[in-house]
């Protein structure tokens, strides 16, 4: 009996399935080339500049801090940042830095970290109204949900500190009263190294250049920390009726489903109400110089109340990277973004490393010093590097080629695809 039924189906003409299918492929392929992002004529973020500078340590500065939040025992670790930062950086321009902890300073911390930034810091301590649960979120349920977070496995999902850390970045931060009165910001954390060296000031530059955010590694969230995350801000963005620009497009990896079951994949995690997927690439966010003054905008602090109000900064584990990889992409023109491809940087088992630049070393500055570095590559851009620049990082660079398609002509393959 089931033969019989089937049999007649497999004798469907084949122009009767193609003219079935064809609407359906078509409007799938209308759907993709929607999210296309068009090749730029030429290169619209270059580096600042691609061989080492004479430091013009008299030149008028920007209104910037160096900020680092840290805890009391992870001196060593925060040590090594302002050694590195020192070294590489800030001996030429002494920007002044600002140390947060949501907890009180130990004498021994500030003693020791005072010495090595010599004299330009100061200690923070986060007022614990900006370092804790949202009015209007059960507590209790909040911590039940955290701890299960931990059980599963999600990455610091099982740390209520590193939640609060998390929302903290998010959006409190910007408000804080001490960073007030600084409009632009270098992020650091403990545990890092710079690894060449960085002779001109980028605050300069990216106000020179009307860049608004910098970033060194782009990479992929851990989808099962904030499975709910980009269905929000998509939801956001459609009620304030924000347009759609490249860099959201970039940030996009567009569902083959035709319309109308497209619809249906909305109900998977990190899909916009259409159906169509957030790639969860990001801007990693421990390294950061950014323009303040964005994220105090009225635009940017609706959307953090917005998502605080979700709760998801709690219920799952949104975290600080996303949330401002997000916002960029729907709020700022990509052209204003900026790739710090010339920086040296590692944090945790994640580095950039570019290549020096040849002839570009100035070993007889008397600014600079002397020392050693690295040799000296075709098309190296960096200054005095002294990691290998034959491996410019040691993770995919999948999410950075997508994340800069609107800026550059270079367009590998694979980007198409994924």
């Amino acid at each position: 009996m089931l033969r019989r039924i089937i049999r007649p189906a497999r004798r469907l003409p084949v122009w009767l399935l193609l003219s079935v299918a064809t609407p359906f492929v078509f409007e799938v392929i209308l759907h993709l080339w929607r999210y296309n992002v068009p090749r730029p004529a030429t290169e619209l973020d270059t580096p600042f500049f691609t061989s080492c500078q004479e430091p013009d340590v008299g030149a008028k500065q920007e209104n910037a801090v160096l900020v680092m939040l840290a805890r009391n025992h992870e001196l060593e670790k925060a040590n090594r940042t302002i050694t590195s930062i020192e070294k590489h950086f800030n001996r030429w321009f002494n920007y002044p830095i600002v140390f947060l902890n949501d907890n009180k300073w130990d004498s021994r911390f500030i003693e020791v970290l005072n010495k090595t930034s010599r004299g330009l810091a100061t200690f923070e301590v986060i007022p614990r109204d900006q370092w804790t649960f949202p009015e209007g979120v059960d507590v209790s349920a909040a911590k039940q949900n955290i701890k299960e977070q931990g059980q599963r496995g999600i990455p610091h999902a099982g740390e209520e500190g590193y939640h609060h850390m998390c929302r903290f970045y998010s959006g409190k931060f910007y408000q804080l009263e001490a960073l007030k009165k600084y409009k632009w910001y270098w992020r650091l954390e403990p545990d890092v190294d710079f690894t060449c060296a960085i002779t001109y000031d980028p605050f300069v530059q990216m106000a020179r250049h009307k860049k608004v955010y910098g970033f060194t590694i782009a990479l992929w969230e851990v989808g099962k920390s904030c499975p709910g995350l980009f269905r929000s801000v998509a939801d956001w963005k459609e009620m304030m009726g924000i347009p759609t620009n490249n860099l959201w497009k970039a940030m996009i990896s567009a569902s083959w489903v035709p319309f109308p079951f497209r619809r249906f994949m909305s109900w998977l995690p990190y899909r916009d109400a259409y159906g169509d997927e957030w790639s969860l690439c990001h801007y990693w966010s421990n390294f950061e110089i950014a323009d303040m003054d964005f994220f105090r905008t009225r635009a940017y602090q609706d959307l953090f109340e917005y998502l605080d109000k979700k709760g998801g900064f709690y219920f799952e584990r949104w975290g600080d990277a996303a949330v401002h990889s997000l916002a960029v992409a729907m709020l700022v023109d990509p052209r204003k973004v900026h790739h710090f491809e010339d920086f040296g940087y590692r944090h945790d088992q994640l580095y950039q490393c570019p290549a020096n630049a040849p002839g570009g070393q100035l070993p007889d500055s008397p600014l600079l010093g002397g020392g050693t570095w690295a040799p000296e590559m075709d098309n190296g851009i960096g200054c005095r590097c002294e990691c290998d620049g034959r491996t410019p990082r040691n993770h995919p660079g999948y999410c950075l080629n997508k994340l800069k398609q609107p800026t550059t002509v270079k367009r590998p393959w694979l980007t198409w695809f994924l």
